[in-house]
């Protein structure tokens, strides 16, 4: 898949009473070491819902950049667009996956 090689997280929850102890942290750090020694990935991406400021600047916190915004990613009774999220790791030297779109993009454009 070349350039486009990447890990995927699909969701990241600690219970709340477990909370501001840097597990999400521990959590993304091991699967980031995992994806780059191991799958020899480019980079990382994650999806977060527009609304969800608090999950957006721990990721931001932790590296991660907006890649894209991808309307109606979320659907059902309150639709909701989505920030791709990306971090670039060693393998993409010149940090090429993380470069943002100019423009949003519906689900079906997307790489899977």
């Amino acid at each position: 898949d070349g350039n486009l090689w990447h890990g995927h997280v699909s969701a990241v929850t600690v219970a709340p009473s477990y909370r501001r102890l840097g597990l999400a942290k521990t959590l993304m750090d091991d699967f980031e070491n995992l994806c780059t020694n191991t799958y020899h990935a480019f980079f990382v991406d994650l999806f977060v819902r527009t609304s969800n400021k608090l999950a957006q600047k721990m990721y931001e916190k932790f590296g991660y950049s907006t890649y894209r915004r991808v309307l109606g990613y979320y659907s059902g009774e309150m639709p909701e667009d989505a920030l791709d999220m990306r971090k670039a790791l060693p393998r993409d030297k010149h940090k090429q996956s993380i470069i943002p779109l100019d423009r949003p993009v519906l689900p079906e454009e997307l790489e899977w």
